[in-house]
């Protein structure tokens, strides 16, 4: 055998194994997942304060707080478009801080006081007049059935799914508030009508990956337990658009919980649907 490939040979393997010998960690290995999880912090709501997360919207803590988003905006402060930072606090008291703080009780004068006394027994004077008693009921009556007609003849309702109804809409104060439509999972989940993404996520617990939707000032829908979001915040959507995929995210079933929100409350969605 040639003696200098014998050198070169013998050479090259010392070097080797001189460096196999000098490495004390393991080699890096490059990860083949690049995909980054999404923020995942649950709005909790314990008490009469809440501090604001990254991911939170002041529409996502009134739906779980249950309360009017214009109500919440207006006790703390909060301007449209409703625009809020982590960090903040958001009070659920009726009344905001700053005035409890500084409203003082004043007593009435015995003037002011003579003169609800007067204004009383006169109005009461002439609402017992039984024409006039009829025409004040009529006027009352008339207003409220004149927004209430105005506020559902805005907002023109379909079926968000297909599937079969296996829960429906309770009135018990720890019933179920919604509709649960069942079907397979990727079936597809429709705006139920026209309106403005205004939460697309999964920061409320026992909702999975939520949207949520603004008809108008009073009405709201949601749509949760989806395996799929397809639409993101501040989108505008059009009645039967495909906004999401069925799924059982934070879920034991795989179907879509669908609420209907009037000005915070939970109402029945099969008075709405057609």
């Amino acid at each position: 055998m040639n003696k200098q490939y014998v050198f070169y040979v013998t050479l090259f393997t010392s070097v080797l194994l001189s460096a196999c010998s000098s490495r004390h960690a393991p080699a890096p290995v490059s990860s083949l997942n690049t995909s980054v999880k999404p923020y995942t912090s649950k709005v909790n709501i314990n008490g009469d304060r809440y501090t604001v997360k990254k991911g939170d919207t002041l529409y996502s803590i009134a739906f779980s707080a249950q309360q009017d988003f214009r109500t919440l905006a207006k006790n703390n402060g909060i301007p449209a478009p409703y625009i809020i930072q982590p960090g903040q606090t958001i009070s659920f008291n009726n009344v905001p801080e700053k005035i409890k703080r500084h409203k003082k009780y004043t007593k009435p004068s015995k003037k002011s006081t003579s003169d609800i006394q007067k204004n009383n027994k006169k109005l009461k004077k002439e609402l017992d007049q039984p024409k006039q008693r009829e025409y004040v009921q009529k006027q009352a009556n008339r207003k409220i059935s004149k927004n209430n007609s105005l506020s559902s003849t805005q907002v023109k309702w379909s079926w968000p799914a297909k599937g079969a109804v296996t829960q429906r809409f309770s009135t018990k104060e720890s019933g179920y508030k919604g509709l649960q439509i069942t079907n397979k999972k990727g079936v597809a989940v429709f705006a139920a009508a026209q309106g403005t993404v205004v939460y697309a996520g999964n920061a409320l617990r026992g909702y999975g990956n939520l949207i949520i939707l603004k008809h108008n000032d009073d009405y709201l829908s949601a749509y949760a337990h989806n395996s799929k979001l397809l639409v993101k915040e501040k989108q505008d959507v059009k009645a039967g658009q495909k906004i999401a995929e069925i799924g059982s995210s934070d879920s034991e079933v795989t179907a879509l919980r669908f609420e209907i929100r009037y000005r915070g409350q939970a109402v029945n969605p099969e008075k709405y649907l057609p």
